[in-house]
Formats: C-alpha cells, structure tokens, sequence
C-alpha cells in the first residue's frame, strides 16, 4: 500500500503544464482532507522539476509559498512560463484549474 506521501506526489505529477490544482483539491484527489499535510509534503519534494509542485496554488487562487528555487518569486515565474496568468498575486482556477 503507498504512503500519503507517495500518493501526493503521484497526484501532483499529473497535472499538466499550464494547468494548476490547490492543496484542497490535491488532498482530495488521495482521499484525505489534510490539505496542510499536502503542503508539507510538497514542502520537502526533493524533485520540484519532475514532480511540478509549483502549479499547486491555494484554494482563493492566490499563489501560495513555495520552498523551491526562487521561493514565491520563483513560483510565479515558473507559472507564467507555462502560460498561467497570474493578476494580483491570484491565479482565474475557472480557467486553469486541472480537474
């Protein structure tokens, strides 16, 4: 059986570029309502490139930490690389939130 680590990881990896999810959402999608465990397990992703943890934002759309290269500022330029509008810190989920 994995581990709620594992499956948040293997959930997070599924989520394209240009598209992002929310900590809410992601612990949803394992069967949890620890969205602040899916941030701590995210916090410690020794692989953000492979596993994107960058495109999960909090449940308003705002952009949320990042402990990755960069932090917060790291974050938002990785988003916008890939075609995610972020306007006022906050990100339109009806537009780009992967389901």
């Amino acid at each position: 059986m994995k581990s709620f680590e594992e499956k948040v990881l293997e959930k997070c990896k599924l989520i394209p570029k240009g598209k992002v999810s929310t900590y809410k959402g992601l612990a949803k999608a394992v069967n949890s309502v620890g969205y602040r465990a899916v941030g701590q397990v995210l916090k410690k992703n020794k692989y953000p490139i492979k596993i994107p943890c960058h495109r999960v934002v909090n449940s308003d759309g705002s952009v949320g930490n990042y402990s990755g290269p960069g932090k917060k500022k790291g974050k938002v330029f990785l988003l916008r690389k890939e075609g995610v509008e972020i306007k006022e810190g906050r990100i339109d989920l009806k537009k780009y939130l992967f389901k």
